[in-house]
């Protein structure tokens, strides 16, 4: 249709000279982000992947992609149960293959009648439906071999009723794909009290309530969740968050995005990044002078310092959160998740669904390595502690299967619990979770399995337990190695890596590589990373991107490089420290 004179004037003027949407007209908070984890170095990475595959000659033949913590892009063969179960959710026709155990089996029809796309019922003497529903069901349950009785809803040309036909396998149901259906925004409620369950065991018997739990796409789904809620204000009244330096960048992301104020504590190198608590209070007490401090950030194990929080530390930390009136955030995704021994609870976590016989696995610290460290729960230390601080401090916690020996990164599977959360803002918060309808249900699936995983009576607890070993196993050594490579090398120091993925190493730059980085606009470690990768192909990420006090300089790189590529990669790395250092003296 054309545009008559007036309306044509009126499009040039609005719509077809400029965009509405600019770098100067958008929103100006989301300008601010920036996460290094997947910065302009790993951009560049990307660039000489493509490079590579294109003939193009570099000094090496692979980019070795060490600035993520995702396992298994790293090669890291997924744990056969997990997998087992979660290819039965998402196929159920394969519930009667004779490739999978009993036991997965088991599992996935437990969660599938608990996802909202089954469908049961109770009817009898219909005709046999043809087709559809009635074949599939004829190829679930061949024969009459078993003196039960299945019972089902089908459907069969716009006619719906129920079943009962004979069946060899009692607990086998006939589901339709169940994980494709939404799941209620808070999660599968079978799921969250299976969490629960978890989280007792975890914590020596101390109970959890499935309705304080909420699944989420991943732990940053549900730290960015609870971010929203606290911040509130404008000016000298904004919310202020207290976090780590060095930090997961995900926070200072959120922040900015949420206009809140961004509060730094620095943790303590030369103590092994241990955190002080009258650090926090200087922080605290320089931030009252320009925002509001609502909530304190604790990333234990660290990410990416990689140390582990004593027990005496939370406790002066929960005693600081108490006295000065401030949400604490535990972020403890790295902590892993191993089943443990049932200890007697004092109260029973309300549930609504039968429990899966668990493991009598003691250990709750499945990435913790260094000996002497232990991991250590906030929600458990609060709890000991007893009132005022058991009844009284906020807390919420976070976990993910992306990490630990599952290393489900792509699936996107976490949760959170909160601990003496108002009633009223918990409502709020299950509205806002409500908005983004539901986390992924394969990542719900996943999560289940690794809070419950086999039982020593389960077929497949001997292959669970050797493949989790096999992976904690090599990730201490990684830690150990890590640790004896850097320190060896002259002008690099590297704090012991007691728990999660990460090293931290601290380099020394020479004062004219300081000078020439200035002079191209980046930052000293900025500049070191970007020469690694251009010349040996090796992708770490600047501390810069994470913070470090003034004058220092770092890097972050993952240790979950296979082994047999991890020693050269260490060597490599050191070995161009020292030919940069020369370069630039």
């Amino acid at each position: 249709m054309a545009l008559r004179t007036g309306d044509h004037s009126q499009a040039a003027t609005n719509g077809l000279k400029e965009k509405v949407l600019t770098l100067d007209t958008m929103n100006p908070c989301v300008r601010k982000v920036e996460y290094a984890v997947r910065g302009p170095i790993v951009l560049r990475a990307l660039e000489l992947e493509q490079e590579l595959r294109q003939g193009v000659k570099k000094p090496f033949t692979e980019v070795i992609r060490a600035n993520i913590g995702d396992a298994q892009a790293m090669g890291q063969t997924p744990i056969t149960f997990l997998r087992q179960v979660l290819a039965l959710c998402v196929h159920p026709d394969l519930l009667n293959s004779p490739d999978f155990p009993d036991d997965a089996k088991r599992r996935a029809e437990r969660i599938l009648q608990a996802c909202g796309g089954h469908s049961l019922g109770e009817c009898q003497n219909l005709p046999k439906p043809q087709g559809g529903a009635g074949q599939a069901l004829e190829e679930a349950v061949p024969g009459d071999g078993g003196s039960a009785r299945w019972k089902g809803r089908v459907s069969s040309g716009g006619r719906q009723g129920d079943l009962t036909c004979p069946t060899r396998t009692p607990t086998l149901s006939f589901l339709s794909p169940g994980p494709g259906a939404y799941s209620i925004s808070s999660g599968t409620q079978l799921i969250r009290e299976d969490v629960a369950r978890y989280i007792e065991r975890r914590d020596g018997g101390i109970p959890a309530d499935p309705n304080n739990i909420f699944l989420s796409t991943g732990a940053s789904d549900a730290i960015v969740t609870l971010l929203k809620l606290l911040v509130a204000g404008e000016g000298g009244t904004r919310t202020g968050v207290l976090i780590p330096i060095p930090q997961y960048p995900l926070y200072s992301a959120a922040l900015a995005e949420l206009n809140a104020v961004q509060v730094d504590y620095y943790l303590d190198e030369e103590r092994a990044w241990a955190l002080d608590v009258a650090e926090l209070r200087r922080a605290l007490l320089q931030a009252r002078d320009h925002c509001r401090p609502r909530a304190l950030c604790i990333i234990n194990p660290g990410n990416p310092t990689g140390q582990v929080q004593t027990r005496e530390c939370i406790e002066a930390v929960i005693r600081f959160a108490f006295e000065e009136g401030l949400f604490l955030l535990a972020d403890e995704v790295l902590a892993g998740a191993p089943a443990g021994r049932r200890r007697r609870a004092a109260a029973r976590a309300p549930v609504t669904h039968p429990a899966v016989a668990r493991p009598p696995v003691q250990v709750y610290q499945d990435n913790v390595y260094a000996e002497g460290s232990q991991f250590h729960s906030f929600k458990k230390v609060l709890t000991e502690m007893g009132p005022p601080y058991a009844t009284r401090q906020e807390l919420a916690s976070f976990h993910s299967v992306s990490k630990g020996y599952m290393g489900e990164c792509g699936f996107r599977g976490g949760y959170v619990e909160v601990v003496n959360m108002d009633a009223a803002v918990q409502q709020q918060m299950q509205k806002l979770r409500s908005v983004r309808l539901c986390p992924p249900t394969p990542g719900q699936v996943l999560l289940d399995v690794a809070v419950s995983p086999p039982a020593p009576s389960d077929p497949s607890f001997a292959q669970f337990q050797a493949e989790r070993r096999a992976v904690l196993a090599e990730l201490a050594a990684k830690a150990k190695l890590t640790e004896q490579v850097f320190n060896e090398a002259p002008g690099i120091r590297c704090n012991p890596v007691q728990g999660a993925m990460y090293s931290f190493p601290r380099v020394q730059l020479p004062p004219r590589a300081v000078q020439r980085a200035q002079e191209l606009g980046l930052a000293p470690d900025m500049f070191f990373c970007l020469r690694l990768l251009e010349e040996t192909g090796i992708c770490v990420v600047p501390g810069s991107g994470f913070g470090q006090r003034e004058g220092t300089y770092h890097f972050r790189m993952t240790i979950l490089p296979p082994m047999e590529k991890l020693r050269p990669l260490l060597e490599t790395l050191s070995q161009f420290h020292a030919k940069f250092t020369r370069e630039y003296s």
